[in-house]
This record gives C-alpha cells, sequence and structure tokens, in this order.
C-alpha cells in the first residue's frame, strides 16, 4: 500500500447518511456493510506491514533487565501511527470511486427455496 497518497481525514469527520447511502450502495445498512470489510482489510494490511518491519528490531534474548530504545523503531512506530485510520481510508476511497462493490442479488428461485 503506498501510504504516501492517502488523502484521507486523520480525525472524525461527521458524515451525512443520506449521502453515504447515495455515494455507497444505496442502502444505508449495505453501504456499512461494504466499509466495514474494506476497513477491516485496510487495517490487516497496515498491521502485516508494520509487523514486518518491526520484525528487524527483535532481539533473541528474553531478558527484562535490559531494554534498548531503538530510533529506527521509535520513527516507524510514529509514522503508523500519524496515518489515517483505516474506516478513513475506506471512506476517501469509496468517495473517490476507488471501491468496488459487488452486491449478491437474490433471484427469484433462491427467494423460493429458502421458503422450504
Amino acid at each position: 500500500m503506498n501510504f504516501k497518497s492517502i488523502k484521507a481525514e486523520k480525525t472524525t469527520e461527521t458524515r451525512d447518511s443520506h449521502e453515504l447511502e447515495k455515494s455507497g450502495t444505496g442502502n444505508l445498512f449495505e453501504t456499512i456493510v461494504v466499509l466495514s470489510k474494506r476497513s477491516n482489510q485496510l487495517a490487516i494490511e497496515m498491521k502485516q506491514e508494520l509487523n514486518a518491519k518491526l520484525e528487524e528490531f527483535i532481539t533473541p534474548t528474553d531478558s527484562l533487565e535490559e531494554v534498548f530504545e531503538n530510533r529506527e523503531q521509535i520513527e516507524i512506530s510514529k509514522f503508523y501511527e500519524r496515518l489515517p485510520k483505516a474506516h478513513s481510508v475506506a471512506l476517501a476511497e469509496m468517495g473517490e470511486g476507488l471501491l468496488g462493490i459487488d452486491l449478491k442479488e437474490d433471484t427469484e428461485e433462491e427467494a423460493e427455496g429458502d421458503e422450504d
């Protein structure tokens, strides 16, 4: 993920639910589900990248007495803390039209099969 191209809010912003409904799936609840799933994907991806970068600094000893501060490790952690949260990135992606929404629609045959 290219973090320099992220143009999402870093602070909480109130959203108009009607605009959110119109820009998403046409149904507010489905839009929220889609945003939630994308947000979870982004959060997992960010966490994996952070863990991969921090693995370089893991020491093989389990000594509680020695704690070393590594400036590079601190800077990497601060960088990830300053990034916009995953839900803000998902909202920005949806606003820019980068979020693909593929909804399954029930057909009449599937609906009739569920009644039995």
